[in-house]
């Protein structure tokens, strides 16, 4: 027991350490976070500020976040994360396997849908509810000032974050005032939790799963979206800016050749954009479209 707490030398050098001296050096390292979507990646940087060193491994708004393949990189990175940052739902199903090799030191995982007050129903586009990001900040609040007791005032970040947050419920309270009841359709369900906050109603489910899981609609789905165009049963088309796959691109091209508004929506988080306000402008773009 001695020895453990004994001064530690370094040699040549006439320099003595207590282990306590050590041990506030070795805590004065940032949290190394390593978040699989970018969206989380900002959450944490905001909850953390300089006391963490955060790593996003889906940062590409460009990329189909649906094609990806970690490789080399993503692995060390998650082997080296004291804390992992995942979605779940059957999103990053790469970050399970890189999690199943033992890290280099102890690690936490932290993964969205657990988060969900309900089922996600296959639909793992979590992010475009508000209320489970909250949830997921203030999750990772409580395991950085575990990890890092006195590191920084976790705490007031995260109310600073709720603060700034205000800004979008209010946005989505009031949009739901306005657009209640409306139907509005989109080529996948990457805005649904988002639609359902607002109170909208999200027609052609099913036609949504089948571009989202690469698979092909059926005739009368594609026949049932195509119609809703045409006959102007719907007031906008979202659309997923990050895919390009033929049918969604056709059902784009027959809502604007009927005059239906089309907004583009992306999975990912565009760079240097914090995500209350890619929320934020999101939601304005689609208010516009609607409001002609």
């Amino acid at each position: 027991m001695a020895d453990s707490i004994a001064p530690i030398r370094a040699c040549g050098l006439g320099i003595v350490l207590s282990l306590s001296a050590f041990l506030r050096v070795a805590a004065a390292a940032p949290l190394n976070v390593v978040a699989a979507e970018s969206v989380y990646g900002d959450i944490a940087k905001q909850m953390g500020g300089d006391r963490v060193s955060v790593t996003s491994i889906l940062s590409n708004p460009a990329q189909d976040p649906h094609l990806f393949e970690a490789g080399a990189s993503a692995a060390r990175a998650v082997a080296a994360a004291r804390f992992v940052i995942a979605n779940g739902a059957g999103y990053d199903p790469w970050m399970n396997k890189l999690l199943s090799v033992p890290g280099q030191g102890p690690r936490d995982a932290i993964v969205a849908d657990k988060f969900l007050k309900q089922p996600s129903g296959g639909n793992p586009h979590l992010w475009y509810d508000p209320d489970l990001i909250m949830a997921v900040a203030d999750a990772m609040t409580a395991a950085f000032a575990a990890a890092d007791p006195g590191g920084t005032d976790y705490q007031a970040r995260n109310t600073a974050f709720d603060t700034s947050m205000r800004a979008l419920t209010d946005r989505v309270a009031t949009l739901r005032a306005k657009y209640n009841g409306m139907p509005i359709t989109a080529t996948e369900p990457v805005f649904d939790y988002m639609a359902r906050q607002l109170g909208m109603e999200m027609r052609n489910a099913t036609f949504q799963r089948a571009v989202m899981n690469d698979t092909e609609p059926s005739a009368s789905d594609v026949a049932a979206f195509e119609d809703d165009l045409r006959q102007h049963k719907v007031k906008a088309l979202l659309y997923n800016t990050q895919t390009t796959g033929t049918m969604s691109q056709r059902m784009r091209r027959i809502a604007e050749q009927a005059g239906i508004p089309v907004v583009g929506i992306s999975e990912t988080e565009p760079a240097g954009t914090h995500y209350q306000d890619w929320m934020l402008a999101q939601l304005d773009v689609l208010d516009k479209a609607l409001s002609k």
